[in-house]
């Protein structure tokens, strides 16, 4: 879900930052094994916790002066954190359900919270699946970051980068200059892609 919602920041020219919260859970050097690599691609990543305070500041100072919005599964935490940005934005909050490990809603419709160090943020509903509009499974490549600079170099125009002989960006992969796990999104998620808009053209 973290590549969907980085994808359609890229597609509709939004910066992203990336917000690991809930660190307090794990240790420090965990939380970077997992998020390490966006960092490494170019995006700003933030570890917090609304419980412990750490992170709070920065993620207050990025949110200062500007429209933002929180979004995110349920249960990560979105609506404490605000909380933690400023107490008497008085979200409510839920813990995770143990019965099933998985978040639930506390808040259910996207509302939009004027900060007092200026700017507005939206609190949005935790997101269990998302879909990407308006992108196309061909323009894909040029929304991965670290994917896009290797395109150019295939040997087809239209590589989908899974087989085609002289595709440059299997070829980083191999060397290292991609992140196999980025690599499997991306081919997940065009799978998935082209999927849907197969079925869109069965209905048709």
């Amino acid at each position: 879900m973290l590549d969907r919602f980085l994808v359609a920041a890229e597609a509709s020219h939004l910066p992203a930052i990336i917000c690991a919260n809930k660190i307090d859970l794990i240790p420090f050097e965990q939380a970077q094994a997992l998020f390490g690599l966006y960092a490494d691609i170019g995006y700003e990543v933030l570890y917090t916790s609304a419980k412990t305070g750490a992170g709070v500041a920065e993620l207050r100072q990025r949110l200062t002066g500007k429209l933002s919005v929180l979004a995110g599964p349920s249960g990560v935490g979105k609506s404490s954190l605000l909380n933690a940005i400023q107490p008497e934005l008085g979200r409510y909050s839920k813990e995770v359900s143990r019965a099933t490990t998985k978040g639930r809603h506390a808040t259910v419709v996207p509302e939009l919270l004027r900060l007092d160090a200026g700017g507005y943020v939206a609190d949005t509903p935790g997101l269990r699946s998302m879909a990407l509009w308006d992108v196309e499974p061909e323009e894909l490549d040029a929304y991965y970051p670290d994917i896009r600079p290797f395109v150019a170099d295939c040997e087809f125009s239209d590589c989908t980068h899974r087989h085609e002989p002289g595709c440059a960006v299997r070829t980083a992969v191999a060397r290292g200059q991609i992140h196999p796990a980025r690599y499997d999104s991306y081919l997940r998620l065009r799978e998935e892609m082209e999927a849907e808009a197969r079925k869109v053209l069965l209905r048709a």
